[in-house]
């Protein structure tokens, strides 16, 4: 049980995101910007790792990213 704690709140910063999903820093910002045309609901959301900062760091939580992967692999293949 202690294992699967500690995979569900690993988090990852930006960069590894780009790299798991290939997006760009702006396309995966503007799927969290609920203005933008682009804006994808079911994209992870990030969560501020810092407190009390103007501009705070923030992170993803690994397992929602992996989920969100395997949804769009889903979607993929059912298009298909």
């Amino acid at each position: 049980m202690t294992k699967q704690i500690r995979e569900a709140l690993l988090i990852i910063r930006r960069k590894r995101l780009e790299e798991l999903t290939g997006l760009s820093r702006s396309t995966i910002y503007a799927r969290i910007n609920p203005k933008s045309p682009t804006y994808d609901p079911s994209f992870p959301r990030p969560i501020e790792l810092g407190q009390g900062m103007k501009n705070p760091p923030v992170g993803w939580v690994e397992s929602e990213v992996d989920a969100w992967l395997h949804g769009q692999v889903q979607k993929s293949r059912n298009a298909a």
